[in-house]
């Protein structure tokens, strides 16, 4: 990095601020993720969040289709897990499939 002159002193700390922004938001960004994967949510929170009836999840949950964690009588669900498997049902698009046909057929 080479030295800067007195005159460009202010343009460098606007630099500076700009790039201080920039790191408190990733920071808070990270922190917000963070909080979100620890989030345990009961059965209406989920029946709400996965825009589901608490009887369809209860019947998920008999049937093993849903990630859930049980202590007692009561269930709870990690925010991010159910987010995870809902995308886990992601069904992939035409152009997708074709491009994992190619690279199977390249091996």
């Amino acid at each position: 990095m080479k030295p800067f002159t007195f005159d460009q002193i202010p343009i460098m700390m606007n630099k500076l601020h700009d790039k201080l922004e920039h790191l408190e938001k990733l920071i808070l960004r990270i922190s917000i993720t963070e909080e979100n994967k620890n989030e345990l949510l009961n059965v209406e929170q989920a029946s709400k969040l996965l825009n589901l009836s608490v009887a369809t999840i209860y019947s998920k949950v008999c049937r093993k289709e849903i990630p859930v964690n049980k202590k007692g009588k009561r269930i709870y669900f990690y925010r991010h897990k159910l987010m995870k498997w809902i995308k886990s049902g992601r069904l992939k698009t035409y152009t997708e499939m074709k491009n994992d046909i190619e690279k199977r057929s390249k091996f």
